[in-house]
Parts: C-alpha cells; sequence; structure tokens
C-alpha cells in the first residue's frame, strides 16, 4: 500500500491519546474512547447511518466481551 495515503489516513483518522498525567484505568478508558470515536468517523465519512454504526460498534464489543478469558488473558501476559 501507498505510504503516504497511509500516513494521511492516519492523521485523518487516529487521534493520539497523552500518554503523560494519567493513571493507567484513565490511559486505556482514553484509548478505547478516542478509538471509539475514530472509527464511528470513518464510518460515518464512509457513508454508514448512525444506527448501523451503532448496530456495528455494539456488536463488536459484545464479541471481545464474550470471547475474553480472564485465565488465558493472564496466561499470555
Amino acid at each position: 500500500m501507498d505510504e503516504k495515503i497511509d500516513d494521511f489516513e492516519n492523521k485523518l483518522f487516529v487521534t493520539e491519546f497523552p500518554k503523560k498525567g494519567y493513571s493507567i484505568v484513565d490511559y486505556l478508558q482514553g484509548r478505547v474512547h478516542f478509538a471509539l470515536l475514530d472509527q464511528m468517523k470513518l464510518m460515518s465519512t464512509s457513508g454508514m447511518s448512525q444506527e448501523k454504526i451503532k448496530e456495528t460498534i455494539i456488536a463488536s464489543v459484545n464479541e471481545i466481551i464474550e470471547n475474553f478469558d480472564p485465565q488465558k488473558e493472564s496466561k499470555s501476559h
């Protein structure tokens, strides 16, 4: 893929969360918040309706939560 296009898209759709001055919980929540907003902005720009965006993101989050296994995660870290 063209590196210039990737860089342009990153600047357009990826918001960086500041790393300093936040507790780990606040930092992680901030990253999730910005990631969701960035994803919704991209989906909206690509023509998805607000209802479809909501359905897609909720389905994705539900899948992540349902597949989370604390025992498996702790072994991999």
